[in-house]
């Protein structure tokens, strides 16, 4: 029996597949083959389990509506209708053994969990996609991950076979891509893990040929392409929805020390969450790996691989440029500075930082440029009141090329004008802005 259905797509073909329904982990089987696997598939059943096995996890995914469909290919959870939902393939499900079943329902809720479903995401959204995968996927156990999930220090699953229409140069994007998320480290944030793929060359070429989507023939395990359908809103309301939840949840896991498998990093995290802290550390880290660049430049030198020979090849610079400006008012003691300064320091090697002091005006003379993790010691030059507008203009006028510009600040001053790049406030301990930042 044919069907229509949204396929995993990949770097080899279309986002949308229509046709025999193919599963991503199992594409020998038939349909039909697939549907006899599905007869009597009872979630609940799984659920139940889950309930013995990862009690935390199962309170989350209880108060979700499940749906069983064929609209999307694999399962996820989206918003709609007012209703947090979990959808799931049967023909996708039914196909798995227990164990891994029990990690698609553990990374869907570690979705919800973490505020995946009700944020904005990053774009390009697919890259976003694969991050907080990897970084969902780096906390469940190698039995539960099912061979399509995208997982950190494990190579992509390869296609059994290459659709007729590949060419060689598409397969060997695809093993460097493959060996570039083998290469990851477990236990990343997703923004650190969209930072590293947004910083490779082949992941840039997707993003600028417009195919980013999903990795391969069987390389996603859930679908995502309902998160972005929400108001602001419905937004609003349905993440204080899931944060209650989430927040029940956690409340009964402390009390009856229920947390089952999840690490001691992934609630820190949700705790954060569910509470509305900030670490500003994880703030200034997400800050500085959401902010990409990727400068294009002829290179005679570099060979052009559609037209070799013909013409000119192109060389990037995917680091990122980062303006970071320190407010030198005396409120802002030594310690902070020292506190900011180290963690720019172990952030030198992601990203290109260019330092400066101001007050009322941005000292021109105090321009440090700090890379690939060589940086200076704290210290001060001047000791006057603050103006935020001083190191605004100084990017906005364009007397320092960046992409995103850091205030470390005690916050004591009026609201700057807008900023024409990703402004990030970095408020020492105990004070607060004196506005409300829109940007």
């Amino acid at each position: 029996m044919a069907n229509e259905t949204t396929g995993t797509g990949g770097i080899l073909g279309d986002k949308k597949v229509k046709g025999p329904y193919k599963h991503p982990d199992f594409p020998e089987m038939t349909e039909e083959q697939l549907r006899a696997r599905a007869v009597g598939f009872d979630i609940d059943a799984h659920l139940v389990s889950l309930m013995f096995q990862e009690p935390f996890h199962a309170d989350v995914l209880r108060s979700l509506h499940k749906q069983a469909t064929e609209d999307i290919a694999t399962a996820g959870v989206l918003a709609k209708d007012g209703i947090m939902q979990m959808w799931f393939n049967p023909l996708f499900l039914a196909a798995y053994n227990s164990t891994m079943i029990r990690g698609v329902m553990k990374h869907e809720a570690y979705h919800l969990e973490l505020e995946h479903t009700t944020t904005r995401r990053y774009q390009p959204h697919d890259i976003w996609n694969w991050a907080t995968d990897l970084a969902i996927n780096s906390s469940l156990e190698e039995s539960e991950m099912p061979p399509c999930g995208l997982r950190p220090g494990k190579a992509l699953t390869p296609p059994k076979e290459w659709p007729a229409d590949t060419t060689p140069e598409k397969i060997e994007r695809f093993k460097r891509i493959s060996a570039l998320i083998e290469s990851f480290p477990l236990n990343l944030a997703a923004e650190e893990y969209f930072g590293r793929l947004m910083e490779n060359e082949d992941v840039q070429q997707m993003v600028e040929e417009g195919t980013t989507y999903v990795i391969g023939e069987g390389n996603g395990m859930d679908d995502h392409d309902g998160w972005d359908s929400l108001s602001d809103e419905e937004r609003e309301y349905m993440s204080g929805k899931v944060r209650q939840a989430v927040k029940e949840a956690m409340e009964r896991a402390d009390s009856r020390n229920s947390w089952g498998s999840v690490p001691a990093h992934m609630r820190e995290e949700i705790r954060r969450k569910v509470r509305g802290e900030i670490d500003w550390k994880a703030v200034l880290r997400n800050f500085v790996g959401a902010t990409q660049r990727a400068d294009r430049q002829t290179s005679v030198l570099r060979v052009n691989k559609k037209y070799p020979g013909i013409h000119a090849g192109n060389s990037r610079d995917y680091r990122p440029t980062i303006a970071a400006f320190i407010d030198q008012s005396g409120s802002v003691d030594d310690g902070s500075l020292e506190l900011l300064f180290g963690e720019l320091q172990s952030l030198a090697t992601r990203a290109d930082f260019v330092l400066y002091h101001f007050d009322c005006e941005v000292d021109k003379d105090s321009r440090k440029k700090w890379s690939r993790g060589r940086v200076e010691k704290a210290h001060r030059t001047r000791s006057g009141g603050t103006d935020f507008n001083a190191p605004t203009k100084w990017v906005n006028e364009g007397k320092e090329k960046c992409e995103a510009l850091i205030i470390l600040t005690d916050g004591c001053a009026p609201k700057p004008v807008p900023s024409r790049v990703r402004r990030c406030w970095v408020v020492i301990p105990g004070c607060k802005l004196d506005f409300e930042p829109d940007a």
